[in-house]
């Protein structure tokens, strides 16, 4: 197959790359703007906008030094690629570990996946939704890049980005060194946008002041009963999704 395939609508697209792991190669990817059985972390269903949004996936041969940091790189190569696409004025922030966030709500969930000695990168971006759109779906503390931008990003805007993302996933040097060394290379730029830090935060088991992100990803919070290193999980955060 070629290097970005699109499909006009796919039941998932983390799905399609394992039906046709055989045929794929190293960082091929599969886009759609509709998307009829999609899944969020934790599996949560992602809401499919039909001609609203993208729907991407990559996927990745092995390759990686730190796999399990796969989900905080995407976020980072999504915001990269949004940017590139329409410009800086997104003022893009990540909500630890991949949600990334538009004027403090979501416009873009990512879900990694292991299968057979490879890795799926899929991300789910919110481009032309209207206010009206999230209200009818229930989601109040979701956005989209035409809600934030003011304006319709334009009829290819799925298209577009879904190349820039291929683009930097195959290409962008940053990106590289995370394949070659791990998170420790995405580091300093992805606490630079992380709204979590040096906010209060609850998750499974507890709460506290979450004090920095470390080399290995995980999320360091200053909780109630000592230091904890935070992996995986569910972490809600002050002042985030309407968390009090």
């Amino acid at each position: 197959m070629s290097e970005l395939l699109y499909l006009p609508q796919v039941d998932s697209t983390n799905l399609c790359c394992k039906r046709r792991l055989g045929e794929m190669g190293h960082l091929d990817a599969v886009w759609s703007a509709s998307q009829t059985a999609g899944r969020g972390r934790r599996e949560h269903v992602w809401e499919n906008a039909p001609g609203q949004a993208l729907y991407y996936s990559i996927l990745f041969q092995g390759g990686l030094a730190q796999p399990e940091c796969l989900p905080l790189a995407s976020s980072l190569a999504a915001a990269w690629a949004l940017e590139n696409c329409f410009g800086p004025g997104l003022e893009i922030a990540i909500k630890w570990p991949n949600d990334l966030l538009l004027g403090g709500k979501k416009a873009v969930g990512i879900l990694c996946e292991g299968f057979s000695g490879a890795w799926v990168s899929g991300i789910g971006v919110n481009l032309c939704q209207s206010a009206a759109d999230f209200a009818a779906a229930g989601l109040p503390h979701a956005t989209s890049v035409a809600l934030r931008l003011g304006r319709d990003p334009g009829p290819d805007a799925a298209a577009r980005l879904a190349k820039e993302l291929t683009r930097i996933f195959r290409q962008d040097g940053r990106l590289a060194e995370f394949y070659r060394r791990g998170f420790a290379a995405l580091a300093d730029e992805y606490r630079a946008r992380c709204v979590n830090l040096g906010r209060r935060v609850t998750f499974a088991g507890g709460a506290g002041v979450a004090r920095a992100v470390d080399d290995d990803g995980r999320l360091v919070v200053e909780a109630d009963g000592g230091e904890r290193h935070l992996l995986s999980g569910e972490v809600s955060v002050q002042g985030i999704y309407g968390c009090l």
